[in-house]
């Protein structure tokens, strides 16, 4: 007699480019335990929600039952062979196998492994063969008493304390995992998917002591509100538009449908199929990107609202003209409240319906992609909406321990305060519960979603120390290694599903720990598989830091004097960004938000009044900030505006009466910056020699100010040369470097061009011989020229 096992691995996409995927288990060809694991071939087929789903039978006799055995997933990718693809580590701190388990028994049913839970949470479609899809309702509330799901009136998108704004209450069932679910033909109240698209819902929930609570659905695709009111469960009347996302009831979409801005719907196949033209193509590299960071919510330039996507498809023109190949944007994910940076997410897979929501996210990746733009989300996963009465906070339960979503220790009788067993990780927030699946999975899937869906190209995660290196307990401070390991564990996950998902993504994050292991392979290896990490000590180096110990090059030539600057400093920050780093002369922390931050022209002079001879010297040393980040060996970066000199601090709480008009100040004032960005960005895409990560910086002196170093691939030899010094060096500075041997060098670049504001010092584009590898130029103030060996 035998027991038959049916294996599943279901990726949650709607088509995947796996080959040859095979079960691999710890049993012999007879079904019995072995070291050496087998393989068998596993089929493509569908499930019942139109996803791809591999299966695999295997027979094993009955003697075998209760015999533990492990199993996993190997697969190819399109020249990429032999993948692992259990992309979760077990829940034990101390090990990192990726694995599953099953004790074998009579009547066993099917082991499935999910790479993602797309499709098993939120409102999604189940297909019919013979008769119109239905829809299926799922929610995790594992200490839940009862759930029912509650139609909300579309023409109020609320539903009140005591139930006011139902339309109908339609029970669910527990099922498995936590899961509670209810779909069509279950309940009269559910009609075929279609009928129900646009359909407003929320959760009523009984927890486990007894008291009700109504919560959205963390896994919607959309939130009602576009507004900032907060009813804080009192009766609304008012307009669904005017709602607070997060609080306000979500919304039935249909993700295989694009709603466009007239109203029209389109297939999804049908909307993307104009996605690349005219041969564009986007960048392949992490080395052959130039990043501009755009946060949306600033854009709307002379409107009392904030920026929204339609302000920033307008605004790609200028991102094409400006010639950067890649655009990041700060989270678009639903958060609290219109004026915010977003970085208090409450929604993962919906974009933020008060920014224009994910129909407009798609249309802008496609107008990026027409223009060869990648496009990077940020996404932060450190920390939940603070504001998450209606979404994460208290999901199923009152009792600390047991508040699914948050990372809890002990017990509330182990603290004066019951709140201090949460974890704090130096966030605004209290740290997710990262030892839970169903926690993991929702920003992996929503991750997930938002490459298949939205055709994300890029993610950078915000904050990732805090995730893996700052937990401690909020009651004392005291270190949450454990938090912190699963914090690892959890990064890791995430990565390797990226890399199966789609193996040409690149991956960032934000992390300041040093631990090389960041950027080491997860999928093939045990790194945490980031391509790279952000390079804070690069900016606090060439432009300033409040109180640390950095070189604040500009920053202190701003006080005028003849004081010695630390080049060296920013040789040592140069040579360190050739090792995986995204490196910028300004990001969105560093422009005022953070003491003694502001904007690079306002440092550059040390916030002296920028007019006359003053804004001459600003825009200078700005132009010098740059033209050292762009041919730098890292992935160069800045922040709206820093290319038209912007000047105004931005700032988490008044970003918008900040505004630059990016615009209308690239036709005026900042024409000039505009130009010099202009031609450092063409300068930085196109010479293969800025685009490899090797650098040598042969010449750094920190009395006169100046630093020069190489830059080269094959073939292709550029050499850098920047001075802070306030006054050129009009005989000409002698370098020395045995690079530039006995050859003829061009001056290609020069950011004292008159063009770009400067006063026009340097070698006129004229060529220098290089005698036993010394080169006499023409220095300007403030400036940096760029050589080409001829």
């Amino acid at each position: 007699m035998t027991v038959n096992v049916q294996f599943r691995f279901r990726s949650g996409l709607p088509s995947m480019a796996f080959d040859n995927v095979r079960l691999r288990g710890s049993w012999d060809e007879q079904g019995r335990p072995s070291n050496g694991w087998t393989s068998h071939p596993m089929q493509r087929s569908r499930d019942e929600d139109g996803y791809d789903v591999f299966v695999a039978r295997v027979p094993f006799p009955d003697g075998e039952i209760g015999t533990h055995f492990r199993w996993g997933i190997e697969l190819d990718r399109p020249g990429i062979p032999d993948l692992w693809a259990i992309a979760a580590e077990l829940d034990d701190e101390a090990s990192s196998r990726r694995e599953c388990s099953f004790h074998l028994q009579q009547g066993i049913g099917p082991q499935t492994y999910y790479l993602t839970w797309i499709g098993r949470l939120g409102a999604n479609r189940v297909e019919k063969p013979n008769s119109s899809d239905g829809i299926r309702f799922s929610v995790w509330a594992p200490n839940a008493r009862a759930i029912s799901l509650v139609i909300a009136d579309p023409a109020i998108g609320y539903v009140a304390d005591d139930g006011t704004g139902t339309v109908a209450t339609i029970g669910m069932r527990r099922t498995v995992d936590g899961f509670w679910s209810v779909e069509t033909g279950e309940d009269d109240g559910l009609s075929d998917f279609d009928s129900m698209v646009g359909t407003p819902y929320m959760y009523r929930i009984t927890r486990d002591d007894g008291s009700v609570a109504y919560r959205t659905d963390i896994w919607s695709l959309m939130q009602i509100g576009a507004g900032d009111f907060d009813p804080d469960g009192a009766v609304y009347h008012g307009s669904p538009a005017a709602l607070d996302g997060p609080q306000s009831c979500s919304v039935v979409c249909d993700p295989k449908r694009v709603v466009l801005p007239s109203g029209q719907e389109v297939a999804a196949e049908t909307f993307w199929v104009d996605e690349f033209v005219g041969g564009r193509t986007l960048p392949e590299r992490l080395e052959d990107l130039v990043i501009y960071e755009l946060h949306v919510g600033a854009l709307g330039f002379g409107k009392a609202a904030p920026g929204t996507l339609d302000d920033a498809i307008a605004f790609v023109e200028h991102l094409s003209a400006l010639g950067v190949n890649a655009v990041e944007l700060l989270p678009i994910a639903e958060f609290e409240t219109r004026a915010n940076w977003g970085y208090g997410t409450s929604h993962f897979f919906a974009a933020d319906q008060g920014a224009g929501g994910t129909d407009r996210l798609k249309m802008f990746v496609k107008v990026c992609h027409q223009r060869g733009i990648a496009v990077i989300l940020d996404v932060c996963y450190n920390h939940f909406d603070p504001d998450g009465e209606r979404a994460q906070w208290a999901y199923d339960s009152t009792d600390q321990t047991r508040n699914i979503y948050y990372w809890y220790e002990g017990r509330p009788g182990d603290y004066a305060d019951p709140t201090g067993g949460y974890i704090d990780n130096i966030s605004t927030g209290w740290a997710p519960r990262f030892h839970e699946e169903a926690v993991r999975q929702l920003f992996v899937s929503s991750a997930a979603f938002l490459v298949s869906v939205c055709h994300i190209d890029s993610f950078r995660l915000d904050q990732t120390s805090s995730i893996h290196q700052y937990p401690v307990l909020h009651a004392d401070g005291r270190r949450a290694d454990r938090a912190a390991a699963f914090g690892a564990k959890f990064l890791k996950q995430w990565t390797r599903t990226m890399r199966l998902i789609k193996p040409q993504l690149f991956l960032t994050a934000e992390d300041y720990s040093d631990w090389s292991a960041m950027t080491e392979p997860s999928l093939t290896g045990d790194g945490l598989g980031f391509d790279a990490t952000w390079y804070g000590d690069f900016h606090h180096n060439l432009v300033e830091y409040h109180g640390g110990a950095q070189a604040q090059l500009l920053k202190n030539a701003g006080f005028g004097d003849k004081r010695a600057l630390t080049m060296s400093s920013l040789a040592g920050a140069l040579q360190t960004s050739a090792r995986s780093k995204v490196v910028y002369n300004q990001s969105h922390d560093d422009c005022g938000n953070r003491e003694g931050s502001a904007r690079t022209a306002v440092i550059a002079v040390n916030f002296a009044p920028i007019a006359g001879e003053t804004r001459a010297w600003a825009e200078a040393r700005s132009r010098f900030a740059a033209a050292m980040t762009l041919p730098s060996p890292g992935t160069p970066m800045f922040f709206m505006g820093e290319e038209i000199g912007a000047q105004k601090p931005y700032r988490y709480n008044d970003f918008l009466e900040n505004r630059e008009n990016i615009l209308g100040e690239a036709d005026g004032s900042g024409a000039g910056m505009l130009s010099c960005y202009r031609d450092l960005i063409a300068l930085s895409v196109h010479q293969d020699a800025i685009r490899s990560r090797n650098i040598a910086i042969p010449v750094v002196h920190d009395e006169n100010r100046v630093i020069a170093f190489h830059r080269w691939n094959d073939g292709e030899d550029c050499l850098v040369v920047g001075s802070l010094n306030d006054a050129p060096f009009e005989h000409g500075y002698r370098l020395y470097s045995e690079r530039l041997g006995d050859d003829l060098w061009e001056e290609i670049f020069n950011t004292d061009a008159k063009i770009y504001g400067g006063w026009n010092v340097g070698n006129g584009g004229g060529r220098i011989r290089a005698t036993a590898g010394v080169l006499n130029a023409v220095l300007p103030a403030s400036g940096v020229l760029v050589f080409r060996r001829l």
